[in-house]
């Protein structure tokens, strides 16, 4: 993936491995992140491997001169369902606190939905915790709809 202007100065581009501890930040900085993530970077390193390495996925990252903004992950899903559709899947979509506002993560999901449309996918979605109820807010002003229950079994 070639650097995409998401304005302001702040481009979204593939994550790198150095990005990892930024990406991470990210992620452990709400309510719901802090008690999930850890410190320990050696899981995170690991798992960024893999999914970097099948071109299924996708890890970006939000780059402002230099500094980690915002991060996410796409993933495409063939399926059966839908005539054999391809699904697009985001996950871990995450903005700096101190950048909110500014307009990148509307824009990092419109390039979500730009990409899966060039790939070929007839749908993009995305899960949401339910106590997230200001991120509800944020994917329905962008047309999302909460077409779905979803459930998880943790393992």
């Amino acid at each position: 993936m070639s650097e995409h202007p998401l304005g302001d100065g702040v481009v979204l581009r593939r994550a790198g491995a150095d990005d990892v501890a930024a990406m991470v930040a990210l992620l452990a900085d709400d309510v719901l992140g802090a008690g999930r993530e850890t410190a320990d970077l050696a899981p995170y390193e690991a798992a960024f491997a893999a999914v970097d390495a099948d071109p299924a996925h996708l890890l970006v990252v939000a780059d402002d001169g230099g500094t980690v903004v915002g991060t996410l992950q796409l993933t495409f899903l063939p399926g059966l369902s839908r005539g054999g559709a391809l699904r697009a899947q985001v996950e871990g979509v995450r903005v700096a606190a101190a950048v909110r506002g500014r307009g990148l993560g509307e824009a990092m999901l419109r390039w979500c939905a730009d990409e899966a449309r060039r790939r070929g996918a007839t749908l993009v979605q995305l899960t949401t915790d339910k106590r997230r109820t200001d991120a509800h807010r944020f994917y329905e002003r962008l047309g999302w709809v909460a077409s779905h229950e979803g459930f998880k079994l943790e393992l």
